[in-house]
């Protein structure tokens, strides 16, 4: 069988000026090589989840590879990307566990997973034009911070339980971040995993009895989602999980013109299929007991470092993750990580995720000197940050889920007011259409 990819020039070597395009590949051993690259660059994060969720992480590896492979499928071999855990859906996840089991977080991740899923063939059809409008740079920078944001009690709490190897963990990630650049840098998070396991080991913080007892070769743990037809208390969850959506959207949105920018502007068409493929391997990934997914960032910096953007390493990383899914034994090390390395690594992890609803702001170049974006920022922040929770008979919505709404809730709300009062199309969000507001 003919392979989809072109040998580029002599595929031993990429020149200064040129990348190797996703039709593209180098000669086998190397293409092997980096995506190996690619599986290191996505495993510190991909492992971290079900750690701090409580999911298997075999079961997750598994399903990221398989999601990944479905991704390059959907996308037609064009779009080069590895979907690795979500770390948006750890809040909800964790909550869902607290309160009505696993069973039912695996329930709310296919929520996601669907919503995202239709949201895709929406913009296949109709473009994403209706989504900026939606969720314009105020109102997502504002979900996708207080999704990190929001983690912070989480954070503390596994610090607390062990501050030496957090503080070793973190000086780790820290101090790896502005040492060393290229590959290496952009794997902080990484290796400061590994220096603070290293230390919990030193520290007799490890206990390493099921790491014996697993074999090394077989199927990972799978669990059914819940069925909230049969347990209808389930449903309450579901509400918790969808401004998710949000951020996964984002998330794609972001990658895909990310590569359409270094590679090929065409690659924009396919953001419809990316958000559908990333849907369809979230609920797969919910439907058998892993995390849902979404495209790495962390996998950018790598093709940015190798200049290779060829989907070929994609398909070697998604296989290798398939493996490594195949290993009781290697999920057995992963569940080893002590609280201490999470509450060091959390600490930076989940302010970075805030951060990236920051640049977000920063990058579109949202001006906070009108009342519109000021309040939408403050108000979903504070909510998410606070987790302010809102009731009403069996239904009850919090967190991250009540912070999206008010910041989309309160972004339209001030555009409809604007534009009634001013009568003349005035911008929505400008403070000098109001002489009220200095």
């Amino acid at each position: 069988m003919r392979l989809p990819w072109t040998l580029h020039g002599q595929g031993r070597a990429v020149a200064a000026d040129a990348i190797v395009r996703p039709e593209e590949r180098l000669t086998w051993p190397r293409t092997i090589g980096i995506g190996a690259q690619h599986v290191v660059a996505m495993f510190g994060a991909t492992f971290l989840v079900p750690v701090l969720t409580g999911f298997p992480p075999s079961t997750t590896l598994l399903f990221s590879g398989i999601g990944t492979l479905l991704f390059l499928i959907i996308t037609r071999n064009r779009l080069p990307s590895y979907l690795g855990s979500s770390f948006a859906l750890i809040a909800p996840i964790t909550a869902a566990t607290a309160s009505h089991g696993q069973p039912s977080a695996l329930l709310g991740v296919i929520a996601v997973g669907l919503l995202l899923l239709i949201i895709g063939v929406v913009v296949q059809l109709a473009g994403t034009r209706w989504l900026d409008a939606l969720m314009p740079p105020v109102v997502a920078g504002a979900i996708v911070a207080l999704i990190g944001f929001n983690l912070a009690p989480a954070a503390k709490n596994n610090f607390e339980a062990a501050p030496v190897t957090a503080l070793i963990t973190l000086f780790a990630v820290i101090i790896t971040a502005v040492l060393f650049r290229g590959l290496i840098g952009r794997l902080s998070i990484f290796v400061g995993v590994i220096v603070g396991y290293l230390a919990a080991v030193i520290r007799g913080e490890v206990d390493f009895s099921a790491v014996a007892a697993a074999p090394w070769v077989g199927l990972p743990q799978l669990q059914a989602p819940a069925n909230p037809f049969a347990e209808p208390a389930v449903w309450l969850v579901i509400p918790a999980f969808l401004p998710v959506v949000l951020a996964l959207v984002a998330e794609n949105v972001g990658h895909v013109r990310g590569v359409a920018q270094l590679t090929d502007p065409s690659v924009n068409k396919l953001t419809g299929r990316a958000l559908i493929a990333d849907g369809l391997a979230t609920m797969i990934a919910g439907s058998g007991g892993g995390s849902g997914t979404t495209t790495y960032g962390e996998n950018i910096g790598v093709m940015a470092a190798t200049r290779v953007y060829s989907t070929a390493a994609y398909w070697v990383a998604g296989l290798v993750a398939i493996t490594l899914g195949l290993s009781p034994k290697l999920g057995a090390v992963i569940n080893t990580v002590p609280a201490g390395v999470l509450g060091g690594v959390t600490t930076a992890l989940y302010g970075l995720i805030g951060i990236i609803g920051v640049k977000i702001w920063l990058d579109n170049k949202v001006d906070f000197s009108k009342p519109a974006n000021q309040f939408t920022a403050a108000v979903a922040l504070i909510i998410g940050v606070g987790d302010f929770t809102l009731s009403g008979g069996n239904l009850s919505v919090a967190g991250i889920a009540l912070g999206s709404i008010a910041a989309i809730v309160v972004y339209h709300l001030m555009t409809m007011i604007s534009r009634v009062r001013d009568g003349r199309g005035a911008r929505p969000d400008s403070a000098e259409s109001d002489p009220s507001w200095p």
